[in-house]
């Protein structure tokens, strides 16, 4: 049986532990936090053992689960990948670039398995489209969160728009060719609200919005292609598929003409895909179990946790360069 310890015990490191409880192929071994009060409450809520020395419970692991601040990641990672275990980090992969960069050669050095946690890759919505055939050439991202001081030390473009960072060059197989970007504090010490646009060689053009700061929280994408529009709700889970229907094809939910300029009619197909009932976090790291245990690819990579940093702090260096400008 897989062996897993966890790095952390905060609100998410709680979930963590909390589905790796749930998962049969695995043993939880213990936790570890420097935080009294946050592990006492771990370990009254889910009787798991605390270790308070990392080399122990890195010792007592096949594999590490790290879900402490985002300022821990590379050290833990590092000592960890150095001790020949597998890791799961969660997102940001790590603080910094450079750091960020040298765990993708760890990783690749030592050859274990490494998964960064974007679990927006596992929501039902975005699984649902399955095998849809997806050329988008213009994304529109909104990720709106009400505010909480938790995640503020840094900016909402680690802390909220990687999340969509992530599922676009998932999305887009092209480089990206051209970032700019605005953003503004407001209640915190980093950027609250921003806005990016990215540009990939391709023509794909992706506009994507994060705000920690919002009356109602949001989480939607929008693709448009050549031949459909797609609408990703990741908070509702709902996804919605219109495009032109082709003679032959299966209808849809819901069918309708409409009448071309030069007087061509054509069916507009809406399709509402079925949408899984699964725990996205349950999801990813039952997959990640897998991975170890059958020796598969993970499916987000360490070095696509590094591109999603690499995106990010170029948006980050773009918005830097915007408000220098505005500020003269």
């Amino acid at each position: 049986m897989l062996k897993i310890g966890v790095f952390g015990a905060g609100h998410l490191g709680k979930i963590h532990i909390q589905q790796w409880q749930q998962i049969k192929e695995v043993e939880l071994v213990g936790f570890y936090d420097p935080d009294d009060d946050k592990a006492a409450e771990a370990i009254s809520k889910y009787q798991v053992p605390r270790y308070t020395d990392i080399d122990l419970l890195i010792a007592a692991a096949d594999a590490l689960d790290i879900v402490s601040t985002t300022t821990s990641h590379y050290e833990l990672a590092k000592k960890t990948i150095l001790n020949g275990k597998h890791v799961f980090i969660e997102k940001p992969l790590a603080h910094r670039l450079d750091e960020a960069l040298e765990l993708v050669n760890l990783v690749k050095e030592a050859n274990v398995k490494c998964q960064v946690g974007h679990v927006e890759r596992y929501n039902p919505a975005f699984l649902a489209l399955g095998e849809q055939v997806l050329h988008p050439m213009f994304i529109e991202a909104h990720r709106l969160a009400q505010f909480n001081p938790r995640g503020t030390d840094v900016s909402v473009i680690l802390d909220l728009m990687i999340h969509d960072i992530d599922i676009v060059l998932c999305l887009v197989k092209s480089p990206v060719k051209r970032i700019s970007a605005s953003g503004v504090s407001v209640l915190s010490e980093t950027a609250d609200i921003a806005n990016a646009r990215i540009e990939f060689d391709n023509g794909c053009v992706a506009n994507l919005t994060s705000s920690r700061i919002s009356l109602k929280n949001m989480r939607k994408l929008r693709l448009f292609q050549r031949d459909a529009y797609i609408g990703i709700d990741f908070l509702e889970k709902k996804t919605e598929i219109i495009r032109f229907k082709e003679d032959g094809a299966k209808s849809g939910m819901m069918d309708f003409p409409i009448e071309m300029g030069n007087g061509e009619k054509r069916i507009i197909s809406v399709q509402l895909p079925e949408i899984a009932q699964l725990n996205a976090i349950k999801t990813e790291l039952s997959e990640f179990a897998m991975a170890i245990i059958n020796d598969r690819p993970v499916r987000v990579s360490v070095y696509d946790g590094y591109q999603a940093m690499d995106v990010a702090y170029q948006i980050l260096k773009k918005m830097s360069l915007h408000n220098e400008l505005h500020n003269v």
